[in-house]
């Protein structure tokens, strides 16, 4: 028994070294470089595709497959003169006992200077469509045997194919040395290039971590734009669960090119990547992004992978200077003030799908106001955008762009006229000169809006804000909510409290006509007039409580177009008021004083002139106001007026009437003392020049004047004649003698 075994030992160890003798005579009598012309033939006939050897053939048989293939290069057979994958070396080698078991073991593999190149014709075909298809043969005229007239077709059996047995990983390690990756669109001209790739990895098993490190620099060229990326983690790939993770993934990198104007942006990414194909879900947990001064943190999930994919997930966005960021990438920001968007975070829950995007519960800072809400694009080609925000406070100012040059100058030429128009109205209390009405115009010319953007525009706004401050003025509780569609701009309601007052607006901006038009119904209720004035840098004319409801239309893209398109109604009142730097009761003195014949003793006891009440309706065209029922209630007088504001030149031009009771103060002035024969008299009063004047433009009208005095010429002979003549003529001649000294 003891022979038995031996013998059979030795015979054993006889085939193992003739097997092993025969390996060695195989690589070493057996050249496959003589057989080129049959591997390329093979490359065809099994894998339809042609293959180029240009260098030598390198084998091993045992106990490991090896095989070194040098400067080769593949191509479709249908064009087999243009190689889309060359390389430099590529050498494998295969454990041989495993391939019995149908096991692929693998020692290092390894890729040298790899080029592959995928281009798109102008006709939208890729050339790696081509792969492994065989071209169709010259003579095609009868591709398909006929089949005679009444004869069956033939049939096939059907043959049952074998669900192919999964090949079994096991890769000592995988090596890419300078491979480079092209792809050209020759229909739009892009080109996008992956160049000095490297990777390896450890070794390579089924559910197992591989580590994985890769490094390449990308670019393309519309626009023209290179990226240096490092890529580092540890990667697990279950095939039977479908199952593929990337764990520790760390992405590195730098960004330079003609978006950034010369400018590197540097970025970093890491976190947790799972892809479950059997669940259709894909993850990236402990999400971790920097680029230059932004740091974020997050996870995402898809969900239906197999359908439309859903994205959930959260996003968090450390406190970070937004302007110096969008500076460090060489983009601009529209000018506004010093230290804007100098501090802006952002938390949010984060949903979307491959044409939308929201983000929910928002909680966003931004330098010294919070929003919390949501933002969301419902539809990417449309780029619908939706909000509903909620805010304590927001400055607009701040982040609007200052005035223009030309607007500056224009300010500043008009500001210079109205002040030597006010001092010369100023001095000798309204005995000056009627100031001239101005005829600079008041307005930029500039572009206003930008219509193209507004044209596409499909928007849906809802806004709240604790305090808004918007042109400077403070509004409480202000509430914006707006729409825009298809070049409809529509302002459904805008409102707020204003000073212990309140106002309501809304209206329609529609540009899908060559010039733009627009409409607004605005309400201002119980607010400042002062107030809104001084907000503005101007010096009031007028204080009260201003109550206004208008009803106005413009058109065109500047200012000046607008107020000089202005057509509309409006109506308005001023109650408990006062009109600044200007005393009409010291103007009525001086009438009646030059019909009493008198000068004044002393000097104005006061440069105000309080009222009750001022009231007008207002017809607005073409950018001019006429006010025809101007009526203003003041403590021992009343005043009518009729006039033009000419808002195209911030000018007006009125005639006032002053109905007076007199001088009801404790020392009247002598010369301006009312008898009775003053009594319901209308003292007439022109007010002309710059609107900012307000009252201190007024001036006693002189031409009127003589229609006052003619008339109180007229009542002395009336009274003259009842006096002379009593009862002694009848009461018909009387009336008819005074009728005649009237006229």
């Amino acid at each position: 028994m003891k022979a038995f075994g031996k013998i059979l030992g030795l015979v054993l160890l006889g085939l193992l070294l003739i097997i092993v003798a025969l390996g060695f005579a195989l690589t070493h009598l057996f050249d496959p470089n003589d057989y080129k012309d049959e591997i390329r033939q093979i490359a065809r006939d099994k894998a339809h595709i042609e293959l180029t050897l240009n260098g030598d053939i390198g084998w091993s048989l045992f106990p490991w497959l090896g095989l070194e293939l040098h400067e080769a290069s593949v191509a479709t057979l249908v064009k087999p003169a243009e190689p889309f994958a060359d390389l430099q070396m590529l050498g494998l080698s295969v454990r041989v006992l495993p391939l019995l078991r149908r096991e692929v073991q693998m020692s290092d593999v390894r890729v040298e200077g790899l080029n592959l190149r995928l281009n798109r014709d102008k006709d939208g075909h890729g050339n790696w469509e081509d792969i492994g298809k065989v071209p169709a043969p010259a003579d095609a005229a009868n591709p398909e045997p006929t089949v005679a007239a009444g004869e069956p077709a033939p049939q096939t059996p059907p043959v049952a194919e074998k669900p192919p047995q999964p090949i079994r990983l096991d890769i000592d390690s995988l090596t890419v040395n300078n491979a480079r990756v092209e792809y050209n669109d020759e229909k739009t001209g892009k080109i996008y290039t992956a160049e000095s790739i490297q990777m390896s990895t450890g070794a390579v098993h089924d559910s197992t971590n591989i580590p994985l490190k890769l490094t390449a620099f990308l670019s393309s060229n519309q626009p023209a734009v290179r990226v240096r990326t490092e890529l580092n983690g540890e990667l697990r790939i279950a095939r039977a669960l479908q199952r593929y993770q990337f764990e520790d993934m760390k992405l590195s990198g730098e960004v330079t090119g003609d978006p950034l104007q010369g400018k590197t942006m540097t970025f970093a990414a890491q976190g947790q990547l799972l892809l479950d194909k059997a669940a259709n879900v894909a993850e990236w947990t402990g999400i971790k992004i920097s680029a230059n001064q932004l740091r974020a943190l997050g996870e995402l999930k898809v969900n239906d992978l197999d359908k439309t994919p859903q994205i959930n997930g959260g996003l968090s966005i450390a406190q970070f200077d937004l302007a110096k960021f969008v500076d460090s990438i060489g983009q601009k920001l529209p000018a506004m003030a010093e230290g804007s968007l100098s501090k802006v975070e952002l938390v949010s829950r984060v949903a979307g799908t491959p044409n939308s995007l929201s983000f929910d519960n928002i909680n966003l800072k931004v330098d010294d106001s919070s929003f919390s809400g949501r933002i969301a694009i419902e539809d990417f080609a449309k780029q619908s955008l939706r909000a509903i925000l909620k805010a304590d406070t927001f400055n607009v100012d701040r982040y609007l762009p200052p005035k223009s040059a030309e607007a500056n100058s224009a300010t500043q030429v008009r500001q210079a006229e109205v002040a030597n128009t006010e001092a010369t109205a100023m001095a000798g209390a309204g005995s000056t000169p009627l100031p001239d009405s101005p005829t600079k115009g008041a307005w930029s010319t500039e572009r206003l809006l930008p219509i193209e953007r507004l044209a596409k525009l499909d928007v849906d706004a809802d806004l709240t804000f604790g305090q808004l401050t918007l042109d400077k003025l403070p509004i409480q509780n202000a509430a914006l909510k707006a729409t825009g569609q298809g070049g409809l701009l529509t302002l459904e309601n805008l409102r707020g409290d204003l000073y212990n007052g309140n106002f309501e607006a809304k209206g329609t901006l529609d540009v899908r006509q060559p010039v733009p038009a627009l409409s607004m119904q605005t309400r201002i209720n119980r607010v400042p007039a002062e107030k809104i004035l001084e907000s503005q840098g101007k010096n009031p004319p007028v204080k009260g409580l201003v109550t206004l409801d208008s009803t106005l239309t413009g058109s065109g893209n500047s200012q000046r177009a607008l107020i000089e398109s202005l057509n509309g109604n409006a109506s308005f009142v001023i109650n408990n008021g006062v009109l600044l730097n200007a005393n009409l009761e010291q103007q009525l003195c001086k009438g009646i004083a030059t019909l009493n014949r008198k000068s004044l003793s002393g000097e104005p006891r006061g440069k105000d002139t309080p009222f009750q009440e001022l009231k007008g309706n207002l017809t607005f065209r073409n950018g001019v106001a006429s006010n025809p029922d101007l009526k203003v209630r003041i403590p021992g007088m009343t005043v009518n007026g009729n006039g033009d504001v000419d808002l195209r030149v911030l000018g007006m031009d009125y005639r006032v009437g002053i109905v007076v009771e007199g001088d009801t103060s404790a020392m009247p002035d002598p010369a301006c003392q009312v008898g009775d024969k003053f009594v319901g008299i209308e003292w007439p009063l022109r007010c002309r020049g710059p609107l900012e004047l307000g009252a201190k433009a007024c001036r006693l009208d002189n031409e009127r004047m003589g229609q006052v005095a003619a008339k109180l010429a007229g009542d002395k002979l009336s009274d003259k004649i009842d006096e002379k003549l009593g009862d002694k003529v009848s009461p018909e001649l009387k009336n008819a003698l005074k009728g005649l000294f009237k006229r």
